[in-house]
């Protein structure tokens, strides 16, 4: 050494102040690599719009339909008419209508089942179970439905499908489930 002095293990060693320097300099560094890799990294927030009324065709899967004592249940099915993929999820809003375009009896009562987020690529269908409890055992004085209107779940504009069958002024005829994945099949599609 050119200046005579002998270098100890401590005078290699930072001082305190330098220490906290670095340690700051490492936890910005740190937070700024982390801050870009979450950005980098975050996973993409699904796109897929809702299945509106227009884009989804409602029908009544009919066949021998499945059944309790009382009930008769038949697959709801909504189909995606549109050209992308879309989302359903919960249940639809089904009710009755008359000869005129007003609704008859209450509109139906929900299944508490569970559910989940249905996607229907174009083409794709889904079903709900629709369960029609036998009027006669439910009021005394049943009133003829000309057929079904139906909302998708989350719209307030319905398909309507031609069905007659009877409901009751003021009691539960119609029972809903929420959509699931997949066509229903008549007679093996219960709740």
């Amino acid at each position: 050494m050119a200046s005579g002095r002998s270098v100890t293990l401590d005078d290699m060693l930072p001082t305190p102040r330098t220490r906290l320097r670095r340690s700051i300099a490492s936890a910005v560094t740190l937070a700024v690599v982390a801050a870009s890799l979450a950005v980098v990294t975050a996973p993409a927030v699904s796109a897929i719009p809702a299945c509106s009324t227009a884009e989804t065709q409602v029908w009544l899967g009919l066949g021998l339909g499945g059944g309790t004592a009382g009930t008769t249940y038949y697959p709801l099915e909504l189909s995606n008419i549109a050209k992308h993929a879309c989302t359903l999820y919960g249940y639809p809003g089904v009710s009755a209508f008359g000869a005129g375009p007003k609704q008859v009896g209450p509109a139906a009562s929900r299944l508490q089942l569970s559910h989940a987020v249905v996607t229907l690529g174009p083409g794709a269908t889904a079903h709900a179970i629709l369960g029609f409890h036998d009027a006669g055992a439910v009021c005394s004085h049943a009133i003829d439905a000309s057929g079904l209107r139906v909302y998708p779940p989350g719209q307030k504009a319905a398909g309507e499908i031609d069905f007659p069958f009877q409901v009751c002024a003021h009691g539960d005829v119609l029972v809903v489930g929420p959509v699931r994945a997949g066509t229903g099949i008549p007679g093996y599609t219960s709740p």
